[in-house]
């Protein structure tokens, strides 16, 4: 069975990882007959913004604590995740692309891309493996 990697960055439209984007990507990846393997930074998120008032909060939250909400608890770190074990690798959206796997929110196109992010699209693109990035995701593209 094909096994695709999933890059979600937290729970959320405004500071983590579109749920709509990231639970087709995974029915998707089902539906293909293949598994996907979800992962996250395990570090803590740029920022909490409350989803109903738009406001951002002074909680602190982890990536991938958040990022389980969407796998169901199936998740590892990203440090984790190994080129020659993946077939294919995914980053749905959100702008906690641009907040947790990057900072492109902040610094637009002179942004930094998360370290393990880029280390494993480099070595998944290395090995002509297929790679999508969704919605505001590909923004990251250049720096990687």
């Amino acid at each position: 069975m094909k096994k695709v990697g999933v890059v979600l960055c937290g729970c959320g439209v405004y500071d983590g990882s579109e749920i709509h984007e990231a639970v087709l990507t995974l029915l998707a990846i089902d539906r293909a007959g293949a598994e996907a393997i979800c992962f996250a930074p395990d570090k803590d998120q740029r920022h909490v913004v409350n989803h109903v008032s738009g406001q951002v909060t002074d909680e602190k939250r982890n990536v991938l604590a958040e990022s389980a909400r969407i796998a169901r608890g199936k998740i590892q770190p990203l440090s984790a995740a190994d080129a020659d074990q993946l077939d294919a690798l995914i980053v749905p959206g959100g702008f906690g692309a641009a907040k947790n796997l990057s900072d492109f929110a902040t610094r637009g196109s002179e942004c930094q891309v998360d370290e393990e992010l880029k280390i494993l699209t480099q070595e998944i693109y290395k090995k002509s493996k297929p790679i999508g990035f969704i919605c505001i995701s590909p923004a990251m593209l250049p720096r990687l």
